[in-house]
């Protein structure tokens, strides 16, 4: 499924901040940014509801023991929702920035989420005597590069298996992280790859051969990437609210900050 959706500005090039270019880069979240919207919401979410509909195997699972941390989820999304400017609550439906309105299916808690926000959700839980937490569930529409179905049940180790800069202590680093994290005090981070292909839904097999793109690939990808904690099952949620622009879009200041700081990773 391609197509270009492409936001109109960058509003966080982490290559411009020295605190975000040092992996992981995290910084605290404040409750009222944990949700985005932008001006590619209406577009971003025509997909989104195409590809539930069209390809959910590919982009919904939810084990039996995320369910609660699901349905807690979707409690938290709609009360951040409330809050925001475009967003209203009409009995069991929702009224979108876009003016579509959703039917809350409580049966049903990732897709309903997936219908709302822009953002990307994955659910972790620490198996009761395991070290790493695992993948128990996730609504992913916009992979890049990666597949839901091979990561799905899957510690952080083996999720992070691909990336490089994901070294042993690196992997212990975020793993402490996760397991300090506390309910209403999130973090967020903030990444950056070069694309040749603006698409949103870009899965790709891990072994699957890559086509380097080139330093001047014309489009930039970020992904702006809070990590929470939910307050009753403890669930652990990373949450992923992705942009697209066109290197053109770049300010000046950011693009004279990228030929210091060139993106080393990049996607095909």
């Amino acid at each position: 499924m391609t197509g270009e959706i492409l936001q109109s500005q960058l509003k966080v090039a982490p290559w411009t901040d020295a605190a975000l270019r040092r992996l992981p880069g995290v910084q605290p979240l404040r409750e009222d940014e944990w949700l985005l919207v932008d001006d590619a919401y209406a577009a971003q979410m025509k997909l989104r509801e195409a590809l539930i509909e069209g390809q959910r195997g590919k982009v919904l699972a939810l084990s039996e023991e995320a369910r609660p941390a699901a349905d807690e989820l979707l409690s938290d999304v709609l009360t951040a929702a409330g809050g925001l400017s475009g967003y209203r609550r009409q009995g069991m439906d929702i009224l979108r920035p876009d003016g579509k309105s959703v039917r809350i299916d409580q049966g049903d808690p990732l897709a309903t989420i997936g219908r709302i926000c822009q953002a990307d959700f994955c659910i972790l839980q620490k198996p009761p005597g395991e070290e790493e937490h695992v993948l128990t569930g996730a609504i992913l529409c916009f992979p890049a590069s990666w597949t839901l179905a091979e990561k799905f049940m899957r510690p952080l180790s083996a999720i992070h298996a691909p990336v490089k800069p994901y070294t042993a202590q690196m992997g212990q680093r975020v793993q402490r992280m996760f397991d300090a994290v506390r309910a209403g005090r999130g973090l967020w981070r903030a990444n950056a790859l070069i694309y040749d292909d603006p698409s949103l839904f870009q899965p790709r097999a891990q072994g699957e051969a890559r086509r380097d793109p080139g330093a001047e690939a014309p489009f930039i990808r970020s992904e702006r990437q809070c990590i929470t904690r939910l307050g009753r099952s403890g669930a652990v949620i990373f949450s992923i609210h992705t942009t697209v622009v066109a290197r053109g879009c770049l300010s000046a200041e950011q693009a004279r900050a990228l030929k210091e700081h060139p993106i080393v990773h990049a996607g095909s």
